[in-house]
């Protein structure tokens, strides 16, 4: 396998940093458009889908700014949610940041679209 790639993707969304964060850091939250489920226990965190699952470690996580989820048997990569809100116009943007081989960049930001596009429908945004 070679090396991973960082991927840094941005969304705009029309909610509160708080809402967005309840969705993305939240079991009942990411369940309602992540994962089918997911189990929290202290900063151990499993997404559970049809065909797989993955568990991974919260490693860093501040209240409606920032959560990162590291693959605990992915090496060192993560993927982050990091929410950002102008102070001038109060857009609200969702940073996503992932990892994929090179072969799988383009697949995995599909990925994401798709699945922020489930959010953003959710959110009524």
């Amino acid at each position: 396998m070679g090396k991973k790639i960082k991927i840094q993707l941005e969304f705009i969304f029309n909610c509160s940093p708080k809402i967005l964060y309840n969705r993305l850091s939240t079991a009942s939250g990411l369940t309602e458009w992540f994962a089918e489920d997911v189990i929290v226990c202290d900063k151990k965190i499993t997404f559970i889908w049809r065909e797989s699952e993955q568990t991974a470690n919260i490693t860093a996580q501040k209240e409606n700014k920032l959560i990162r989820f590291s693959g605990i048997d992915e090496g060192n990569t993560y993927f982050e949610f990091k929410i950002l809100q102008d102070e001038l116009t109060g857009d609200v943007s969702l940073i996503i940041v992932d990892f994929a081989n090179e072969d799988e960049v383009d697949e995995t930001c599909e990925l994401w679209n798709t699945q922020i596009a489930d959010l953003k429908s959710l959110l009524g945004s």
